[in-house]
């Protein structure tokens, strides 16, 4: 086999660590239902909850919709180019294995690097949000948290839902489903019901002019506002990629893999949108720059409809726990596989002999994003990770085609439709809406690559598995 820095991943080598890993440890537990569970769960949350009202405050005024129809069409190519992977490659990793079988090693580490970055900062930002909500619920109640505990530079509530939702990760997926599955029901429930509520209460004024005039500067409303509105709230949609991550663990993963990918893209979707035009409905987008938009949605309906507040806000603290939950798993999955080809310390392929979970990579992954919303505004965390995922999704859809290319013959359970065109597509969208970032978001993702670069040459490269050419034994 080929070794080096270029070095490839067969697809049946990567079946056989699916087997062999399962054999170790890793449990299949997951149905389709399950999986469509945990995409709702991780995609439904920071979208609705956190980011709307910023969006479109800052970008889109009223035309937000529209900015989530593009995040949505642009996750559809994506979508269905995992959905092919998950399908040929069902084993834990998502985008990095994938990236291993098609580009080679050192790309495969420097997107798993990207990976681990996106998904600690996607579970920070969110713990943010959640830490708003929750305090918003406590004084409502008459509970006041210090104004210390919840500053920027240490926000204990934030860090408290991390480590609670890395316990339940840790002590077994099969309680950590049980738990997403009635969050999930939770959130749906709540949304839905500010969805029927609030439709009552809207006024067309609020929706006049639906594309505000751009301010004179690219982005600022306008079109192309619209756009990097696209960009901003493409976060809402980084959950889809992280049921992959969960493939071995997953019952039938060739058949329900890509069924729970498009089905939890399809219910996100048509409830963001609804969502969206609602909120714009009852508040004046001018005052929605808040961490909890919906909660301002609902003191605008009146006194009449207080109760509804409190169902919202728990709403709102369940949804956002749901996405903390399924993302640690994801994060921690992507450490396994990684550590498993030993390009990270072999500990964090560990599995727990009692728990069947890597539970190591878990903890640090709990760890490391609690430092970061611990100490970093949402503003800055969402963003960054918005363009971490955005150059994960442009892997996926350049390595479709580079897979169909190089092995034709593969057997493929579901294959992408309308290829090239839709990998393509799923590439040229999300590239241009890279492009809207700020320098200073480019500056940051060169210096963590930098820093990967750094210890894949020092520790990842001579310890690699595929360039050895021998197999990890991990020792529980």
């Amino acid at each position: 086999m080929k070794t080096g820095l270029f070095a490839k991943k067969s697809v049946a080598s990567l079946l056989q660590q699916a087997e062999d890993s399962t054999s170790q440890g890793l449990e299949r537990s997951l149905n389709v239902f399950n999986l469509t569970a945990l995409g709702i769960g991780t995609i439904i949350g920071a979208g609705i909850f956190v980011l709307t009202g910023q969006v479109a405050a800052n970008y889109t005024g009223p035309a937000i919709a529209l900015s989530f129809v593009i995040a949505a069409i642009s996750c559809g190519f994506v979508g269905l180019c995992y959905a092919e992977f998950a399908s040929i490659i069902p084993i834990a990793g998502s985008t990095y294995t994938y990236a291993y079988a098609t580009l080679g090693e050192i790309f495969a580490w420097m997107i798993g690097w990207v990976l681990l970055l996106e998904y600690a900062l996607m579970v920070a930002t969110v713990a943010v949000g959640w830490s708003g909500y929750m305090t918003s619920f406590l004084k409502d109640i008459g509970i006041t948290i210090p104004e210390y505990l919840l500053s920027a530079n240490f926000n204990v509530p934030a860090m408290f839902i991390i480590a609670l939702m890395t316990l339940f990760l840790a002590v077994g997926m099969r309680k950590s489903v049980g738990v997403n599955n009635l969050i999930v029901a939770v959130k749906l429930g709540v949304i839905l019901l500010f969805i029927f509520v609030g439709i009552a209460y809207i006024k067309q004024e609020n929706w006049l002019p639906f594309i505000p005039e751009n301010t004179g500067e690219f982005g600022v409303f306008g079109l192309s506002g619209i756009w990097r509105g696209s960009g901003a709230i493409f976060f809402a949609y980084i959950g889809f990629d992280g049921i992959t991550a969960a493939a071995q663990e997953a019952k039938n993963p060739e058949k329900d893999m890509p069924i729970a990918l498009i089905a939890s893209l399809v219910v996100s979707t048509i409830l963001y949108i609804s969502v969206a035009l609602v909120l714009v409905g009852i508040v004046p987008y001018q005052q929605l720059n808040v961490p909890d938009p919906i909660a301002i949605g609902v003191d605008a309906l009146g006194a009449g409809l207080s109760w509804l507040k409190f169902v919202v806000k728990i709403g709102a603290i369940a949804g956002l726990s749901s996405v903390i939950l399924v993302t640690i798993m994801a994060n921690s999955r992507i450490f396994y596989a990684i550590a498993y080809d030993g390009l990270l310390p072999p500990q964090f392929a560990q599995i727990h002999p009692e728990f069947k979970t890597p539970y190591l990579a878990t903890i640090v992954s709990g760890m490391i994003a609690a430092i970061l919303a611990g100490l970093f505004p949402i503003n800055l965390l969402g963003e960054l990770a918005s363009f971490d995922a955005l150059l994960a999704f442009f892997i996926i859809s350049i390595s479709v085609l580079i897979l169909r290319r190089t092995q034709p013959d593969l057997v493929r359970p579901f294959k992408t439709p309308f290829v090239p065109f839709v990998p393509i597509l799923g590439a040229l969208t999300c590239g241009l809406q890279m492009l809207i970032f700020p320098v200073n978001t480019w500056l940051q993702l060169f210096a963590w690559l930098l820093i990967g670069l750094v210890i894949y040459f020092s520790y990842g490269q001579k310890n690699s598995l595929l360039n050895q050419g021998e197999r990890l034994e991990v020792r529980g």
